[in-house]
């Protein structure tokens, strides 16, 4: 049998597969559908300061090969979120990440300070695309001097527990933001959230989402998704973790041969929620049919030469 583990920051996960934040709810919404211990790991969805209800419908459309969402960050906040749903998630032998969010710098530590004092958690990971409303709506994963800002006073409010930063695919150059996350104190990456996209109803001119714009995911954006991991991975010395468009066993193992050291699976999960177990199994089958022996030797094993 294959050795399907894999680690990062100090941390240990029996296989390389998490279910992704935004599509997997707080994990205990699948619990009668999924066996969760058997996963890797997964991400709740974010968490911000107060709750947010979310934008208006329609929030989801489905496109060619993928799937546009507006849904707004809907959640508890992070005081419920602690109340309500950890000490359920805390009984979990599987890593359990929390997703954070907010508009100002400020808004990310008050999220994590709270956080840090609660049990159950394996690390944080920071959603830095979401707009600065200080710096009149720009993302903190656009330009490096933000995200440096919102991931050093993340890095100065955590202590117990990895810190992992998601980065944007809408941005010029994804190794130099890589570079910015780390030298502010990032632990590790996790890369790429959705792409900005826009779905029109031409017979009623009007965009098929209530918000307009929308995320574009799903295995339309695993190409871009895959370059960008590389160039990370190529760029950093941090753990980077792949998602976009993963659905198999095989997409789990490109992923890892592109420098990604876990994956996430998001979209899948809209059209099957028990696809992310079921990858388990299909990524052992993928190891057993290439003999390869463990997770270790496909890590940034891709060969790009002619």
């Amino acid at each position: 049998m294959p050795d399907l583990a894999t680690d990062f920051c100090g941390l240990r996960l029996k296989n390389p597969i998490l279910a992704s934040s935004g599509t997997f709810g707080y994990g205990l919404e699948f619990a009668t559908l999924v066996d969760l211990n058997a996963l890797g790991g997964f991400v709740v969805k974010g968490l911000s300061r107060e709750p947010i209800e979310g934008n208006p419908p329609p929030r989801l459309v489905e496109t060619a090969s993928g799937m546009l969402n507006s849904v707004g960050l809907q959640n508890v906040g992070v005081r419920a979120f602690i109340a309500e749903k950890l000490p359920q998630l805390a009984k979990l032998e599987t890593a359990v990440f929390a997703n954070v969010f907010g508009y100002q710098p400020e808004d990310y530590v008050e999220v994590l300070r709270a956080l840090e004092d609660a049990e159950g958690l394996a690390g944080y990971e920071l959603n830095v695309s979401c707009p600065n409303t200080k710096c009149g709506g720009m993302q903190f994963a656009a330009d490096p001097l933000l995200l440096s800002e919102v991931v050093g006073m993340a890095r100065k409010a955590v202590r117990r527990r990895p810190l992992i930063v998601k980065l944007s695919p809408n941005v010029t150059d994804v190794a130099q933001m890589a570079r910015a996350a780390e030298a502010a104190g990032a632990d590790a990456l996790s890369l790429i959230n959705t792409v900005v996209g826009l779905a029109v109803d031409a017979h009623t001119r009007k965009p098929r989402l209530g918000a307009g714009f929308g995320g574009l995911s799903g295995p339309a954006i695993k190409p871009i998704a895959l370059r960008m991991v590389y160039q990370a991975s190529q760029a950093v010395k941090i753990p980077v973790i792949g998602l976009g468009g993963v659905s198999s066993g095989e997409d789990v193992a490109e992923y890892l041969l592109c420098g990604a050291v876990a994956v996430q699976v998001g979209t899948a999960t809209f059209w099957d929620p028990r696809r992310p177990q079921e990858l388990v199994g299909e990524y052992r089958r993928f190891l057993e049919h290439e003999s390869i022996a463990s997770t270790r030797d496909l890590i940034g094993n891709l060969s790009m030469g002619g």
